[in-house]
């Protein structure tokens, strides 16, 4: 059992005093306004000259940009985020061209969360107070727990959601203790019913976190939707709206959270199924208890854990038949609707439906990491 060095982010609630508050609006919209410009001129050198725009390029704009008298306001906030913006759309670019994600978007005032990242050297960090540059006081942040001991921030992000939080990741660097090494593997299966189902035979119940506030929410945002555009009461009511929206997403996280770390401190390796999310909210009928039941969150918190605390996460084809398969002698039976939730095979064996895939998906996983079958996907 060794460790290992890793960047690790931690996450805080801070509340900004009024001056402050303002300064990062400033930042916020500088940033926006950067990420903005810097693409249109990405895609208007690619639609006209077919020729792609590069990171120095777009770093000499920004400078003409600030002496710009028009544009001289981007002078007011630090240096840093506005860099940052910069080399993020860069990142986005090169993951489009790689086929990894879709064409950057531009971003909206009040549509997407306003965030600034400052790089060493435009914050300092010192017993415990971190001050932001361009700021003359240290931010109030909820120390919700410490940081690791002598570590040394290299970047921090601050961000600011549709419910008027404020929130700071700080990125240190720090030695994680990987998990003694045991003799256990597990196949989850994923679905609706039960949010997980385990091939040791146990189910995680599905809370339906969304399903539980659709009222208050749906409430909400009848409300919202006979407000006016312009007035405060509109601003009251979207701000209702989001919270709404916002304890959803917390409580969800904070489950999976503890789910997953559960799951890989109890095994070594983990098995699960190649899951195409994208397409399978397409069935409008299940959309929404698909994307509420966060699967695809589920299986990146099993894979980055698993990678801090030395386990394993193998993702089997989606198109493997783990429902159709017998567990217990390997046949695969032509049809199985959904609505059968018991099935029995020609052997005998009486199976529940769930818990008889995980089994399935267990072995599939560990026959690839056994002899490499071909039931490993290709994850682009």
């Amino acid at each position: 059992m060794g460790s290992k060095m890793v960047r690790r982010a931690y996450r805080y609630r801070f509340h900004p005093t009024p001056d402050q508050a303002a300064q990062l609006a400033r930042t916020f919209g500088c940033v926006r306004y950067v990420d903005n410009r810097a693409l249109a001129e990405g895609s208007q050198a690619w639609a006209q000259q077919r020729r792609r725009v590069t990171h120095a390029e777009t770093d000499r704009m920004l400078t003409a940009w600030k002496r710009d008298p028009d544009t001289a306001w981007l002078t007011e906030p630090s240096k840093g985020p506005l860099q940052a913006a910069l080399r993020h759309l860069q990142a986005a670019f090169v993951n489009f061209w790689t086929r990894r994600a879709g064409y950057p978007r531009f971003k909206r005032k009040g549509k997407t969360t306003g965030s600034a990242t400052y790089f060493r050297g435009c914050f300092t960090y010192r017993n415990g107070r971190l001050t932001l540059a361009k700021q003359d006081r240290p931010l109030d942040i909820l120390w919700s727990r410490p940081l690791p001991a002598g570590a040394v921030p290299s970047q921090v992000t601050v961000t600011r959601n549709a419910r008027d939080q404020y929130h700071i990741a700080i990125l240190v660097e720090e030695a994680i203790t990987e998990h003694a090494p045991i003799d256990s593997a597990v196949g989850i299966d994923a679905g609706l019913t039960s949010l997980v189902t385990l091939s040791t035979g146990e189910k995680i119940p599905n809370p339906r976190h969304e399903h539980r506030d659709r009222a208050r929410l749906a409430l909400a945002q009848r409300r919202l939707a006979r407000k006016a555009k312009g007035p405060n009461n509109r601003a009251k009511a979207r701000l209702r709206v989001a919270k709404v929206h916002g304890r959803i997403a917390d409580r969800r996280r904070d489950l999976l959270h503890k789910l997953s770390t559960r799951i890989l401190r109890e095994n070594q390796t983990v098995v699960l199924e190649d899951l195409a999310v994208r397409n399978l909210v397409r069935n409008h009928s299940l959309a929404r208890a698909i994307s509420d039941a966060s699967w695809a969150e589920l299986r990146r918190m099993l894979e980055y854990k698993a990678a801090w605390y030395g386990r394993q996460v193998v993702a089997i084809d989606r198109f493997y038949p783990s429902s159709r398969t017998c567990s217990a002698c390997g046949a695969i039976v032509e049809k199985l609707p959904l609505n059968v939730r018991e099935w029995t095979c020609p052997c005998g064996a009486v199976h529940d439906r769930d818990v008889n895939a995980a089994k399935v998906i267990r072995a599939a996983g560990l026959a690839v990491l056994a002899c490499g079958d071909g039931v490993r996907p290709l994850r682009a």
